[in-house]
């Protein structure tokens, strides 16, 4: 009886984690939590000034793309693309909200469709991204992260 109760106790022992240091508990938490963030989507989205931030996530989004859609537009509507041959094509412009609020154009894709002006419009696009309204990024559990970003712009040459 004495020997099994002596076998019972060492059990006890060594399948708790009894002897396990507090650093590798909190490490195996921290790592248990990273695997069940989803990296892929944030919080909140970034905000210009006019922008509510107590609002939906969603509510949130829509005005940002709303704006960030009507600056865009308003600033590519002066730019002329003169071409020989009528173009109808979508360029995507890929850009990233910096976790300080600046934007980085990341790639213009499709964008051998303007040829020669190619360079002029990627100067238009850029300038046009870095005249926006001070922008508060995006949110991941309260702390600022980068997000990246596409859009699509429709061209018509008509």
């Amino acid at each position: 009886m004495r020997k099994l109760l002596i076998l019972l106790v060492l059990c006890g022992f060594t399948s708790c984690s009894f002897f396990e240091s507090k650093d590798k508990r909190t490490e195996k938490l921290v790592e248990k939590e990273l695997l069940q963030i989803d990296w892929t989507d944030v919080d909140d989205y970034p905000l210009f000034s006019d922008c509510d931030e107590t609002v939906s996530k969603t509510l949130q989004k829509n005005c940002f793309e709303e704006k960030l859609l009507l600056h865009l537009s308003a600033d590519l509507q002066e730019f002329q693309l003169t071409s020989e041959i009528e173009i109808e094509d979508l360029v995507f412009l890929d850009f990233r909200i910096e976790n300080d609020g600046s934007i980085t154009v990341v790639n213009i894709e499709n964008k051998a469709i303007f040829g020669a002006q190619t360079k002029n419009f990627e100067d238009k696009v850029t300038k046009s991204l870095k005249s926006l309204p001070r922008l508060e990024p995006a949110l991941k559990r309260g702390i600022p992260v980068s997000a990246k970003f596409r859009i699509p712009i429709f061209l018509n040459s008509k």
